[in-house]
């Protein structure tokens, strides 16, 4: 890991260079949404609306898809829309093939609160890993996706009818 909570002390203040050269040495094999977002100047910048740092969770759905004659060939699909942090847009999340999740919530008497850090990385077979912080006082919840890709929308107040 590179920019959670836990190495984003003052004693690693190397560690946005370290994810930057892990990212660039692992392009190759990044699933091409996920290195487009995790690259772009505006993903990790706390000023740009369409970061989703202190970000509210609104919904997340989990959705299990099929095809084939039988409706047997399955899979898993997870979309996150988030009400961006500074409550003029709603950014949406879609992770179009779902291996393998973990969504703990420590403490959630007032919701998940604030997205506080993400990163996304590979795994040994080449799938994507998204693990996200939620923080209040405290780190209230931790999820982990693992996922064939990320897909990313920022949706303005003013599109929405």
């Amino acid at each position: 890991m590179f920019i959670l909570s836990n190495e984003r002390t003052s004693d690693n203040p190397e560690c946005f260079g370290q994810y930057k050269a892990y990212l660039t040495q692992h392009k190759n094999i990044f699933p091409s949404k996920a290195y487009s977002l995790a690259t772009s100047e505006w993903y990790g910048n706390f000023n740009d609306p369409r970061c989703p740092h202190d970000a509210w969770l609104e919904n997340i759905k989990i959705e299990e898809r099929n095809s084939g004659d039988r409706q047997e060939n399955r899979y898993i699909t997870i979309t996150i829309r988030l009400l961006g942090a500074y409550h003029d847009g709603f950014i949406e999340l879609i992770y179009p093939q779902v291996f393998n999740y973990q969504l703990n919530c420590n403490h959630g008497i007032q919701g998940h609160r604030d997205w506080r850090y993400d990163e996304l990385r590979i795994n040994d077979q080449g799938h994507l890993i998204h693990e996200i912080e939620w923080y209040d006082l405290n780190e209230s919840s931790r999820w982990l996706i693992e996922a064939s890709d990320i897909e990313y929308r920022w949706i303005s107040k003013g599109e929405i009818t």
